[in-house]
């Protein structure tokens, strides 16, 4: 266990330091876990998973036309790390709801009800990243952004490699 950093502050009076904690994985899935359970009691009311959430975010991303329903069942695969099953569960679930309906074959695109729900969800998330990065720096969130991207990028070579 590391101890945890301390930043000094930048006064001249004999203010404690404030503790940093240690940039690890632990830290960052605190961090995720904490921002999706404030999104999950928004995505609980209109009885939508996460998984869901996701799948709608990536059927809308056809601008209101139709997308190749692999190309979400790919972003649930890639984006969530689940197994192909399962993501073809959850775009199966959405059309059982009404959510997204098959245009044509192997596309997919948003019904009213599902596009409605979309913005709800988007909108909520907005709500909540609007509180929670409240007062944090432009610039300290470029930083995290360049950070976390990297990490990602690392940790999908290793699962590539193994």
């Amino acid at each position: 266990m590391s101890t945890p950093v301390t930043r000094a502050t930048p006064s001249t009076s004999s203010a404690p330091a404030t503790p940093v904690a240690p940039f690890n994985g632990q830290v960052v899935g605190l961090a995720h876990y904490a921002s999706r359970a404030a999104l999950e009691r928004v995505l609980a009311r209109s009885g939508t998973t996460f998984e869901q959430s996701v799948a709608l975010r990536a059927a809308a991303s056809g601008d209101g036309g139709a997308v190749g329903r692999s190309r979400v069942v790919g972003g649930l695969v890639d984006g969530l790390k689940i197994d192909e099953a399962a993501a073809l569960r959850t775009v199966d679930e959405l059309a059982a709801r009404g959510l997204l309906e098959e245009p044509a074959p192997g596309q997919v695109t948003l019904t009213s009800a599902g596009r409605e729900l979309f913005v709800s969800i988007r909108t909520a998330g907005a709500e909540i990243a609007s509180r929670v990065y409240a007062g944090i720096p432009a610039e300290d969130l470029a930083v995290v952004g360049r950070v976390l991207a990297l990490v990602k990028e690392r940790a999908d070579a290793e699962l590539a490699g193994a």
